[in-house]
């Protein structure tokens, strides 16, 4: 019994928490000190962005967007900036098998018992891209991936995404020269 515990708990651990993951990248050629203002894009929405097709999450996603480049010291204005806040995401449905209780039963050998389960659910990708508006060119990208969870509270989904913004933009600008 131990032993099933000890492997239904990391599953259900996983279940119960989703963390977001996070990969970033940039442009070494660029001088990030250089940037001193910014503002969000404004341009065409990109072809199959959920975030176009969910106005609201928008709104939400470059509100903490904002809040935290002014925490950085960066200043947002409408005319003439230094880059460009793009952000875009995208949702796909991912399969997750779980296997636990397989063994080898001596005299006998050969399996005996196990369950595997098998459940479906839906991983997101925030992008926020960083564009230097001089050279129109991508300087920097943060990704941030998790498991889509539905909030009933707005409250709750503003903390989300308020965390996830703030983990993607943590090593921004890189080697801190802001």
């Amino acid at each position: 019994m131990k032993k099933l515990l000890f492997l239904l708990l990391p599953s259900l651990i996983l279940l119960c928490c989703s963390p977001v993951t996070v990969t970033t990248d940039y442009n070494p050629d660029q001088d990030f000190a250089e940037f001193k203002s910014f503002k969000l894009y404004e341009g065409k929405p990109l072809p199959n962005d959920e975030l176009t097709k969910n106005p609201l999450i928008m709104k939400r996603v470059e509100s903490a967007i904002s809040k935290i480049l002014i925490g950085k010291g960066f200043t947002e204005v409408d005319d003439e900036v230094d880059f460009i806040v793009l952000a875009h995401a995208g949702v796909k449905e991912k399969m997750r098998v779980d296997t636990y209780g397989y063994g080898w039963y001596d005299p006998w050998w050969g399996p005996y018992g196990g369950t595997t389960s098998v459940s479906y659910y839906e991983e997101g990708s925030l992008v926020i891209d960083i564009v230097d508006t001089d050279k129109k060119e991508l300087s920097w990208r943060g990704i941030g991936t998790r498991t889509i969870i539905d909030y009933s509270d707005p409250e709750d989904m503003q903390q989300v995404v308020d965390e996830t913004v703030t983990k993607i933009l943590a090593d921004f600008p890189p080697g801190g020269s802001k």
